[in-house]
C-alpha cells in the first residue's frame, strides 16, 4: 500500500513538471500536453486497479521527456531577440582600465518607443569610487529586480543587470522560468537607460541603497569584475534563466560570495523585495538608523521623474541617500 501510494505521488509530480516542460518548450503543446496527461491518468488508475502495464508506458515517456529535456532544449544566444536585449555585454581588462562593449544606452519615449543605441566605454577601476543597490518593484512588495550600479571619479555610473533574455513576442512568465523559457544575460548600461525607463516610462517604483563595502575599493573591483567576467562566460557559453536558481538576485549573491566568504544564505536572497532588510542585517548599509529611514530616503522615484537634464539625472536621484555624500 506504501509503496502505491508513493509510485502514485511520483506520478503526480511527474506529471505536473512534464506539463510545464511540453507546454513552455515544446511544438504543439496543448496537444501533446493533452497526450502526457492521459498517460499520466492512465498509469494513476492502473496503479489503484493492479495493472502495471499503462504504468510502463508512463515511465517509458517519462524517460523519451528526459533525453528530449536534456539533450534537445538546449540554451543559445542565436534567437530573434526583442531589441533591447539583442545585444551581450562583453568586455576587456588591461591593467586599471576596463573597455565594456555593448553597453545599453537607449532613450526610451515609451516602452515599444525608443532609440537603439549600444556604446563602447571605457572605465578605470583605479577610480572606482561606490557601490549602489537599486530595487525596481513593479506591484508586488516581496519581489523587486535587482541591480547594482558602480559609481567612478569622474561622475560615470554603470549599471550591471542579470537579464532574461526575451525572444521576440515573448511576455516574461514567472512559471515559464522553471522551465528554461528564456535565456540569462548580464547587460551593462547607462542609468539613464535602465533606472529611468523603469521609472519613468514602466511606472516601476526605484529605491537605491549605498552599499558598505568592508574591504573598500578592491572588494568593490573585484565585485565588477566578476559581472564582467560572467557577462563574457555568457557571451561564450549561454545558460538558462531560471527563477529560482539563476535570477537577478542569486546572481548577485554568487558575484558577492566569491568575494566575501561565509555570506549566509537566507530566504530574503529569494523575495528580493526585501533584500535591504538582509543588507541592513549584514550592516552593509550606513549613513542612517533605521531600515525604514533607508527606504525612505532611498526611495527615488519621483527625483527620477523630475529630473529634465540626462547629465544630471544620477546626481539628482541620489539626493538625500543615506550613505551618499553630494556628488559631482
Amino acid at each position: 500500500m506504501l509503496f502505491n501510494v508513493f509510485i502514485g505521488l511520483a506520478i503526480f509530480a511527474a506529471a505536473v513538471w512534464g506539463t510545464g516542460a511540453l507546454w513552455y518548450q515544446a511544438p504543439a503543446p496543448a496537444v501533446l500536453v493533452a497526450i502526457w496527461l492521459i498517460l499520466a491518468g492512465a498509469a494513476a488508475i492502473g496503479l489503484c486497479k493492479g495493472a502495471y502495464l499503462p504504468l510502463a508506458c508512463f515511465v517509458a515517456a517519462w524517460l523519451a521527456m528526459q533525453a528530449w529535456w536534456w539533450l534537445g532544449v538546449r540554451p543559445s544566444n542565436d534567437r530573434a531577440w526583442m531589441p533591447e536585449v539583442a545585444e551581450q555585454t562583453y568586455g576587456s581588462v588591461s591593467g586599471d582600465m576596463v573597455t565594456l562593449h555593448n553597453v545599453r544606452d537607449f532613450e526610451w519615449r515609451s516602452p515599444t518607443d525608443f532609440d537603439e543605441r549600444w556604446v563602447t566605454r571605457t572605465y578605470d577601476l583605479s577610480q572606482l569610487q561606490s557601490v549602489d543597490l537599486v530595487l525596481s518593484y513593479w506591484g508586488r512588495p516581496a519581489i523587486a529586480h535587482t541591480m547594482v550600479s558602480f559609481g567612478f571619479a569622474d561622475g560615470q555610473y554603470v549599471v550591471f543587470s542579470v537579464e532574461i533574455r526575451r525572444k521576440s513576442g515573448d511576455e516574461f512568465s514567472e512559471i515559464g522560468g522553471f522551465f528554461r523559457r528564456y535565456e540569462l544575460s548580464v547587460l551593462a548600461s547607462t542609468e539613464t537607460d535602465s533606472l529611468r525607463v523603469r521609472t519613468n516610462v514602466r511606472d516601476e517604483d526605484g529605491y537605491l541603497y549605498r552599499v558598505y563595502m568592508p574591504e573598500g575599493q578592491a572588494a568593490a573591483r573585484a565585485l565588477f569584475l566578476s559581472y564582467l567576467d560572467t557577462a563574457n562566460q555568457l557571451r561564450d557559453q549561454p545558460r538558462f534563466y531560471n527563477t529560482i536558481t539563476a535570477n537577478c538576485t542569486t546572481i548577485i549573491y554568487q558575484l558577492a560570495s566569491r568575494i566575501v566568504q561565509g555570506l549566509p544564505l537566507d530566504y530574503r536572497l529569494l523575495v528580493s523585495g526585501y533584500l535591504p532588510e538582509y543588507l541592513y542585517d549584514l550592516d552593509a548599509l550606513r549613513g542612517a538608523q533605521s531600515i525604514e529611514e533607508y527606504r525612505r530616503r532611498g526611495h527615488y522615484t519621483e527625483r527620477a521623474r523630475a529630473s529634465r537634464d540626462p547629465a544630471r539625472f544620477s546626481h539628482e536621484i541620489r539626493q538625500g541617500v543615506p550613505g551618499v555624500d553630494t556628488e559631482h
